[in-house]
């Protein structure tokens, strides 16, 4: 990976990688009739920045002493930031999803930026679009709510009331914490599988351009036919899918995508979606390797890469920490599965920031993300028991 593309990163959280506990270091990641459910840290993976993670992942397993042959965790949105990665001291049968009530928040919700800073961030990376002979083709640009409960929220809790959309792989990541804090997950419902890897086969499904579903059939069906016939929607799904497949490339022998993006369905948003499917030169490469490779997509950062990055840490006013990073595991074989660490909020104690994220190109309209935005925090709005996102437009403006 070239390191000029994670200069000027922001700092993180000083690093404490989770606690030894069970309640601290719950890791769980569950898609469709797959479940990944570990707890306890028996040891953690070194951290550092994502160019080292192969390097590191294969050290480690070379070293290991007894537990499961696994790591899992997360990695930033920042290449150079460090990641949080660890061996659990065990895997358990899969946690079963039980109905829970929706927490009592505590106070207003606080939009950071505002929905009309955000707006003119939009504005301004449109404008530098439509200049001539741009620079930057693409950039994601988020925002973030910031929420309180009346009592501490468990991951347990939130994810069941998350995990009732089987369209989404829903997880919950112990994150790093300063020494003395409560400890903090990601918690969130993906529709984005960014990498899953088993022996030479390896699979991406990006999801880019999208649009907010309607409890009236007609009116969903026109937003999705819609969607389907966006120029504007297609342009930005493609940067994703060429980078993925570019990405890919100097790794595998087969790559076989999608010709056209076909609609995919989460309970609230319509997206754009691609297979990609390939085989890869060496079984033997590991998924951290192609992780490093493919990460951050167009999807969460923009195009060209190094532009888009340097735009997102002069526009977005809250540092994304591990929002629009990944989430997942590696083995000691090289497999792997990899989800894009979005619609999701990080949890501490009472506290939990939201973030969404829009991607903008040059015929974005500013009004038209901010929607957008409110409409991706709905799913974990709704968890939280809040049923009208959109009014966050004129609250927060």
């Amino acid at each position: 990976m070239n390191d000029s593309l994670m200069q000027g990163a922001w700092p993180e959280a000083a690093s404490m990688l989770p606690e030894p506990t069970a309640e601290a270091s719950l890791f769980l990641l569950r898609q469709a009739d797959q479940q990944m459910h570990a707890r306890g840290c028996r040891a953690p993976l070194p951290t550092g920045a994502l160019a080292t993670l192969a390097e590191r992942v294969a050290t480690f397993f070379a070293q290991q002493r007894g537990g499961p042959g696994l790591l899992v965790g997360a990695v930033p949105f920042e290449p150079r930031a460090d990641d949080a990665l660890y061996q659990p001291e065990r895997l358990l049968p899969a946690l079963p999803v039980q109905s829970q009530a929706a927490p009592a928040l505590s106070g207003a919700l606080t939009a950071e930026p505002s929905a009309q800073a955000y707006a003119a961030a939009v504005a301004d990376a449109v404008s530098a679009m439509r200049a001539p002979d741009p620079e930057l083709h693409k950039v994601v640009l988020a925002r973030s709510l910031l929420a309180h409960t009346q009592q501490a929220l468990s991951p347990e809790m939130l994810l069941a009331r998350l995990g009732t959309d089987p369209s989404v792989a829903t997880y919950a990541v112990p994150l790093p914490v300063d020494v003395g804090q409560a400890p903090a997950w990601l918690v969130g419902a993906t529709p984005e599988l960014l990498l899953r890897k088993r022996g030479a086969q390896v699979l991406s499904h990006p999801l880019a351009g999208s649009a907010k579903r309607s409890a009236d059939p007609v009116a969903d069906e026109r937003a999705a036919q819609a969607l389907l016939a966006s120029a504007k929607d297609h342009d930005e799904h493609r940067h994703v899918v060429d980078a993925i497949v570019d990405g890919l490339s100097p790794w595998c022998s087969h790559i076989e995508a999608q010709p056209r993006p076909v609609l995919h369905a989460t309970a609230s948003m319509w997206h754009l979606g691609t297979r990609i499917h390939a085989t890869l030169k060496d079984a033997a490469t590991s998924a951290a390797t192609l992780l490093a490779e493919l990460h951050p997509t167009p999807a969460v950062c923009g195009t060209p890469r190094l532009q888009a990055l340097q735009r997102i840490r002069a526009l977005e006013p809250v540092p994304r920490g591990f929002y629009a990073g990944a989430v997942g595991w590696l083995d000691a074989q090289g497999d792997g599965d990899w989800y894009v660490a979005i619609r999701c909020a990080r949890l501490q104690g009472t506290q939990l920031r939201l973030y969404a994220g829009a991607g903008i190109v040059a015929d974005s309209q500013p009004e038209a993300e901010v929607a957008e935005t409110a409409a991706k925090f709905a799913a974990l709005l709704n968890a939280l028991g809040v049923q009208d996102p959109l009014s966050l437009i004129e609250v927060s403006a």
